[in-house]
């Protein structure tokens, strides 16, 4: 059967962090009816990690790896999960244990309401100068884009697939996603959710790559929100009472 429930990780250098990963989310969604799966992305990991994902592949038949020979990035990876499923709903989370799967089902359930439920880490287990960047960034976006959410690189998140209309992918997606997507005309929540202290590997972002890169990011997103076609009904004279939307 096909799965319905796509959970999307990227991964990088993150051999120690993906038994125990994938141990929390099939204990998680294990009363989840409808059929899911776990898609393992590997951004070109020149540890174990890709190892670690075959072993757990063949523990589980809903777990499937997908293999990047070359590091692309955090964006590329989460692209590449979202394109290599079919589910209708997904998710995505860090493979660094931050992001805590229990919180997924609850974010799942608010899509009757919505199109696209991302997270906002209340009480973030990061270092001062990664909050700090976080600050700056929200700043910046705000004052380029006019979104204010509060927490866009949050990577924990549940959407429908049709909520992507018109996303394309670019290398620093994974930070304005929850921008683009309301930019698009559907319908966005943002919600608390626990955050956790890394327990093993180490991060992958500093400074330059975190805050210089998104604010650099922002001039070319912020022209797309400009000059993107926005949603608009129509009205079609050859089909009586039909309305879509555009």
């Amino acid at each position: 059967m096909s799965a319905q429930i796509a959970i999307i990780v990227p991964l990088f250098e993150e051999e120690e962090n993906v038994a125990p990963l994938v141990a929390e989310l099939t204990r998680v969604f294990a009363v989840e009816k409808r059929p899911w799966e776990i898609v393992l992305v590997d951004d070109g990991s020149s540890d174990g990690t890709w190892s670690a994902i075959l072993k757990a592949q063949a523990g589980d038949a809903r777990i499937r790896g997908i293999r990047h020979t070359a590091n692309r990035g955090q964006s590329a990876a989460v692209w590449t999960g979202i394109a290599g499923s079919d589910a209708p709903f997904l998710c995505t989370l860090d493979g660094d244990l931050q992001n805590d799967p229990a919180e997924l089902p609850r974010m799942l359930s608010m899509l009757d309401a919505v199109d696209f439920v991302c997270g906002h880490r209340v009480h973030r287990q990061d270092s001062i100068i990664r909050k700090i960047s976080s600050r700056v960034a929200r700043a910046a976006r705000r004052m380029a884009l006019g979104a204010d959410f509060a927490d866009t690189g949050c990577a924990l998140r549940a959407f429908k697939r049709e909520s992507l209309e018109g996303v394309f992918p670019f290398n620093g997606l994974h930070r304005f996603l929850p921008i683009l997507v309301a930019g698009g005309g559907f319908r966005c929540r943002e919600v608390p959710v626990n955050h956790r202290p890394r327990v093993a590997g180490i991060s992958k972002y500093g400074v330059w790559n975190r805050l210089g890169r998104g604010l650099h990011d922002l001039v070319g997103v912020g022209w797309y929100q400009r000059r993107r076609i926005r949603p608009v009904r129509l009205e079609d004279s050859r089909v009586a009472g039909r309305s879509p939307a555009l």
